[in-house]
């Protein structure tokens, strides 16, 4: 049967829009939301995504307060009508699209409402195509655009009530193929697991910055992709990123971060980064394989919905935030201008260039 997105003119190939032009079960089409304060100590990530392989649509919402980490998650079946991104208490309303996207929870009972608004402050654009091999198995091949935005609403936790007036906001939406609820069997090991990573968007007064590196253990850079987007839609791309990240002694979480670009014509910049506090993936938003029982597309069961609540500084928890991806709350600096947004960042296992041999070793 179709669907009712079968009636509009935006079909990539020749089948219905129910269906994914692959039988991956690893299929995959999810966002995820930013808002943070000035000062970093609000922060919150939000979002949705459907899982067409296994029949799953889940969610989440996580708000961080200074050290404290609140969550809500929800999942149950998915269904034909992709115009609808909602599951339990949480939904995504595209107001207008890459202009005007909002995103609610109504979930009083577990003591969570958000009513945010994000409102574009430059066009979306895309980003790199990300591949990924395990061996011979590719396991993510995805496609992004990202967009920084001003965010305003209002939150509430338990009886907390805040106001996002002068909130900094960024956005990303991906699909593709990557790793997707359980694992269908077990892998053989194809050597040390080591990834290093940034994503880094900030939004500025009159630009925003765009950084997508990817880098092997011996410092070979795979993905580099460098922008400057101004609010009229032109875009600058920017010369060869030079990165270096100092870290909190015995760990690899970083403290400060420098990135040396040169403008089209050679002019030098250098970008200055102040991680002002964690949203670890993989605590409370259901990235990677296990989050305390849940993963995205994992499936749950019809109708479930869970409030999980972390201190990040608790031994337990610390010790999982150790080996997440990480998306900071961000200060930066850019020739005498100030911005905010994201720096999503993940060091793990041999890189050669910060001198780690191995996963053990820290800084």
């Amino acid at each position: 049967m179709p669907v009712r997105l079968d009636e509009f003119p935006i079909h990539q190939g020749p089948e219905s829009m129910k269906y994914f032009l692959t039988s991956d079960r690893n299929v995959y089409d999810r966002c995820i939301m930013h808002a943070l304060d000035r000062s970093g100590e609000l922060q919150l990530a939000a979002g949705i995504g459907v899982y067409p392989g296994v029949g799953v649509i889940d969610g989440y919402v996580a708000i961080r307060e200074g050290r404290r980490l609140t969550a809500l998650r929800s999942s149950g079946s998915l269904s034909d009508d992709r115009m609808q991104q909602r599951i339990g208490p949480l939904s995504i309303d595209v107001v207008e699209g890459l202009e005007t996207v909002a995103f609610h929870c109504g979930g009083a009972e577990h003591g969570i409402e958000v009513d945010l608004t994000w409102q574009a402050a430059v066009p979306a654009t895309d980003e790199p195509r990300h591949i990924r091999r395990q061996g011979e198995t590719t396991i993510l091949d995805a496609f992004r655009f990202v967009q920084a935005a001003d965010v305003t609403g209002r939150v509430r936790v338990d009886d907390r009530a805040i106001e996002a007036t002068d909130w900094v906001g960024v956005r990303d939406r991906s699909w593709g193929i990557r790793p997707v609820g359980d694992a269908t069997s077990p892998q053989r090991p194809f050597g040390d697991h080591a990834m290093w990573w940034c994503w880094i968007p900030l939004r500025f007064d009159d630009f925003a910055l765009m950084f997508v590196l990817e880098e092997q253990p011996d410092g070979h850079r795979t993905i580099n992709h460098a922008i400057r987007i101004r609010p009229d839609g032109r875009i600058e791309q920017l010369g060869w990123p030079e990165v270096d990240i100092e870290y909190a002694s015995g760990t690899r979480y970083p403290v400060r971060a420098r990135i040396a670009v040169k403008e089209r014509g050679g002019r030098a910049l250098e970008l200055e980064i102040e991680p002002l506090g964690p949203m670890p993936l993989s605590v409370g938003l259901g990235y990677g394989p296990d989050d305390d029982g849940w993963n995205h597309g994992r499936w749950m069961g019809e109708h479930w919905i869970e409030r999980v609540d972390h201190d990040l500084d608790a031994e337990k928890t610390a010790q999982r935030v150790a080996w997440s991806m990480i998306d900071h709350a961000a200060r930066a600096t850019l020739d005498g201008q100030t911005g905010y947004g994201i720096f999503e960042h993940l060091c793990i296992g041999r890189y050669d260039p910060s001198g780690f041999p191995d996963l053990m070793t820290m800084a």
